[in-house]
């Protein structure tokens, strides 16, 4: 299909006459006495460029209409983007040490979440933060949590967005890796975090001799305590699965509540070795015209782990294959080769997937694949003996929409769009009838999509966001490694229109979701002071003002300290090297904006002090000399008169 002039006008008005209606001519000092119309013109900038400039400008002072959250890829955090605007407005700790926020850089709380992380009791620095999930009620988001999975590291983060601060993570003790999380059920419920490459299950090691015998996919449904703020990992539990690759998942709803559907790719079960003359990967996994879509019914399996049925591996209870299949709440559904997305509809009708070696976006519908499980149309079972439905029995329709299709997102007038990564461009389509109606071109090798609540059973339309992978021309060269490109397209009329550019230089990021920012309700600042971030609550060491001091109980020392513009109490910490030291500081004034750090020298310790925030240091004396201490927030225009001196005594 021919890709379309993306530059028309959706209101069919021309340059000259948008000037003439926003009446948009200088004031004094602006661009030197010349006219927006002159302006446009030097800068060579076309009616479109001037268009899209108005829908994305916010003037200082006001603020998006929507919030992105997108994952940061390698760097293990989740950025928030404000929409329109495309601004970058804070970068959240989340897997990987950050010294703004101090993340990781001395805090005891950070600390305890940091440590829980690890593997196998090793200290992990980095992370791939991949599918961030928004919290539901009743299909919708609420703007409460925000959870994302480390693909790298199979690890789920809890975000609680009165904060924009991570709680908890937890890690996957039977998983190498995760790809198909983290994606929650309409209630939150439960956290979907499914493993990609599988590994062995049963056992601690397996050579790959023994593929089809030994290794095992897998899915675990975090349960989530709303109430609590956490996973409750006692009360979670994972689904054994077949040794294909899994990949993207979906929770069910409305009609499909109660059904999860998780992408699967490699049913070949091809195990490589090019170095010794077998298939590559990538030809052995891409070998069979159709994988397989796994269709979950988590509300009974929830029932089964419950009440015991699985056994424990690593401290996790697993419900095994056999028990699943003949419980009859699994089920295996042929789809396109190489998919990457099961993307369930607003209404909960229909799920929709991409196979990234077909052309083609597969509809299936919700009804006829509960008369197909009814009925027991099968094709067959596969290896482990999983039903495998019909294909022509649950399938409603399929079209073309472009060569390497990946991601859907849905709009509120029954409109799909898919992403198409060979192509490099975004197709948009109806669900009824089945027919493409635009397509737009990205910049380049698009992979996942955000659309403005698009994932929820009401999304907006009206904005969707293309991650791209490469931006090669777009921007100014930074060296050989390029930016990400997020490009903004407005999709509020009959024709696509590309609005904004925005590179991202943190790689991969990967997905994102977009809330409305009015569902959102952040702290300005903590309640009182001295709270507890990590227990949202009042802090068990909290200092108030003029209750700083520092005791000395043998080589245990503590110190009790507030910081305030632009002081801190005390401002000598006198030591001895070898003492073990607890400091606990408290931000005490509660102003808007009004963040105090504190960072010790040479102590690789650094503290981000939201107001009313108390936060605990422990660390060893064990570098004798003198160690500057100091505000690292710019705070006041005493600022730099804001420190002290830790004196440690040699012995």
């Amino acid at each position: 299909m021919q890709t379309k002039n993306i530059w028309k006008f959706s209101f069919g008005v021309t340059f000259a006459a948008v000037i003439a209606i926003a009446g948009l001519q200088s004031c004094a000092g602006a661009g030197g006495g010349a006219d927006v119309g002159s302006i446009a013109r030097d800068r060579n900038l076309s009616d479109a460029d001037v268009v899209a400039a108005l829908k994305t400008y916010q003037p200082t002072g006001r603020m998006d209409d929507y919030i992105l959250f997108g994952s940061g890829g390698h760097s293990g955090q989740v950025m928030v983007i404000g929409v329109p605007s495309m601004r970058l407005l804070k970068v959240i700790a989340a897997f990987t040490p950050e010294p703004w926020q101090g993340y990781g850089y001395g805090s005891a709380d950070h600390a305890e979440i940091l440590e829980g992380a690890q593997m196998g009791g090793r200290e992990i620095t980095w992370g791939d933060s991949h599918h961030p999930a928004l919290s539901e009620t009743d299909a919708d988001y609420d703007g409460e949590f925000l959870f994302i999975n480390d693909k790298a590291n199979p690890r789920v983060a809890v975000i609680d967005l009165r904060d924009f601060e991570t709680k908890q993570i937890v890690t996957n003790p039977n998983m190498g890796t995760n790809h198909g999380g983290t994606f929650v059920t309409p209630n939150t419920e439960f956290v979907i975090e499914a493993a990609q490459y599988a590994v062995p299950l049963w056992t601690n090691y397996a050579d790959t001799d023994t593929y089809e015998e030994d290794y095992r996919g897998l899915v675990t449904f975090w349960k989530f305590d709303r109430e609590a703020g956490r996973i409750d990992e006692s009360a979670s539990f994972s689904m054994e699965l077949p040794p294909y690759w899994q990949d993207l998942s979906d929770a069910g709803k409305g009609p499909s509540f109660g059904w999860a559907f998780l992408n699967s790719f490699n049913s070949e079960m091809a195990t490589g070795g090019i170095e010794d003359g077998n298939p590559a990967f990538e030809a052995g996994a891409s070998q069979n015209d159709m994988d397989y879509m796994h269709i979950i019914n988590w509300e009974r399996a929830a029932e089964l782990a419950a009440a015991g049925r699985g056994r424990r591996v690593n401290g996790q209870l697993v419900l095994p294959m056999d028990v699943a299949v003949s419980e009859g709440i699994l089920y295996n559904v042929p789809e396109p080769k190489s998919p990457h997305g099961a993307d369930v509809t607003p209404d909960g009708s229909r799920i929709v997937v991409s196979g990234k070696l077909d052309p083609h976006v597969t509809v299936y519908s919700w009804a006829m694949i509960q008369d197909a499980i009814q009925n027991e149309t099968f094709s067959g079972r596969d290896t482990y003996g999983i039903p495998i439905l019909d294909f022509d029995a649950v399938v409603e329709g399929q079209l073309e929409v472009g060569l390497g299709p990946l991601h859907t997102q849905f709009d509120n007038e029954g409109n799909a769009y898919t992403s198409i990564f060979l192509e490099t461009l975004v197709t948009k389509w109806s669900l009824d009838p089945l027919q493409v109606l635009d397509q737009i071109d990205v910049h380049y090798n698009v992979g996942h999509l955000a659309a403005a609540e698009g994932d929820t059973k009401s999304p907006d339309g009206q904005y969707l966001v293309a991650m791209n992978k490469w931006s090669l021309d777009r921007f100014n060269d930074v060296g050989p490694l390029h930016p990400q490109n997020f490009q903004l397209i407005d999709i509020s009329g009959d024709e696509m229109q590309l609005l904004y550019d925005m590179p991202i230089g943190i790689g991969e990021p990967h997905y994102a979701q977009i809330i409305k920012a009015d569902k959102l309700n952040p702290m300005r600042v903590y309640p009182e002071i001295g709270y507890d971030p990590s227990t949202m609550s009042t802090a068990r060491n909290a200092v108030q003002v003029g209750e700083e001091g520092i005791t000395r109980s043998g080589n245990r020392v503590t110190v009790r300290m507030t910081a305030v513009r632009s002081h801190f109490t005390p401002e000598y910490i006198r030591l001895r090297e070898g003492d073990v030291v607890t400091l606990h500081i408290t931000a005490a004034e509660q102003a808007r904006d009004a963040t105090h750090g504190f960072g010790i020298a040479k102590y690789n310790i650094n503290l981000s002090l939201e107001p009313g925030e108390t936060q605990t240091i422990n660390f060893v004396a064990d570098e004798a000399g003198v160690f500057p201490y100091y505000c690292t927030e710019f705070c006041s225009a005493l600022h730099l008169e804001m420190m002290g001196y830790m004196l440690v005594e040699p012995r």
